[in-house]
């Protein structure tokens, strides 16, 4: 059992002598413990977070209200993100969220890109510029310099990513075919991601970077509650008249 706690990252002897002695883990102890746990449950997690958007999209086979700018900057934050873990060999508890995400991330462009048949000559020169970039990404065959660039642009582009979606919501003054459920595992998972943040004493960036997709998504998410609501007004006035 011990091997497998140390195989896993996580060390449960401190929290369980405490207990077993009466006492209440303390907080040198409790938190490491509370922060790999909350970790491997966003890696879990991970795993689904974007499906409901996905079978929203399949099921109503309409891409109405979504930014496709939005969804490909997050591909691309998803990727260097990915490539910049695995060349600095982390712990998959570091990335595996993101590995999981970006292969959802992919799924969820091919059927964007599909239920916005036909596609643009600018859309599929994205397509085979990533697919051509990509690779050499995760073998890492960029000059170091350029990787950490890229590494500390990711940011940015997430925000961007978020950007659009927001200012297309406001302009319609409606979510269209965004996924609630979607919406709020990143609002949770952004928020979670705060705390495990603090708790590995995660550089300054990395924390504004977290900080600023909780802040984001609120955003999204007080969209989709607000607009909503009103489209839910609209329809009972018009069922009365």
């Amino acid at each position: 059992m011990e091997k497998a706690m140390d195989y896993l990252g996580i060390d449960l002897l401190c929290a369980s002598n405490s207990l077993r002695h009466g006492h209440f883990p303390a907080k040198d102890c409790l938190f490491p413990l509370v922060t790999k746990l909350l970790s491997y449950f966003l890696v879990a997690a991970s795993m689904t977070v974007k499906l409901p958007q996905i079978m929203k999209i399949v099921d109503n086979k309409s891409v109405r209200g979504l930014s496709v700018t939005a969804f490909e900057l997050e591909v691309v934050g998803y990727t260097i993100s990915l490539a910049y873990c695995l060349h600095k060999k982390l712990p998959f508890s570091a990335f595996g969220e993101i590995a999981f995400l970006l292969i959802q991330a992919l799924i969820l462009m091919g059927c964007i890109y599909y239920f916005s048949k036909p596609l643009s000559v600018s859309a599929w020169v994205r397509v085979v510029v990533y697919f051509a970039l990509a690779p050499a990404l995760f073998a890492g065959k960029i000059d170091a310099l350029v990787f950490e660039a890229l590494y500390a642009s990711k940011h940015l582009i997430f925000l961007s990513a978020r950007v659009p979606q927001i200012w297309k919501n406001f302009r319609s003054q409606s979510t269209g075919q965004l996924s609630f459920l979607t919406c709020l595992m990143n609002l949770g998972g952004s928020m979670a991601r705060v705390f495990t943040s603090v708790q590995v004493n995660a550089p300054f960036s990395m924390l504004l970077g977290i900080v600023l997709a909780v802040f984001t998504n609120g955003i999204i998410m007080s969209q989709i509650l607000l607009y909503r609501v009103k489209e839910e007004k609209q329809v009972d006035a018009k069922k009365m008249s």
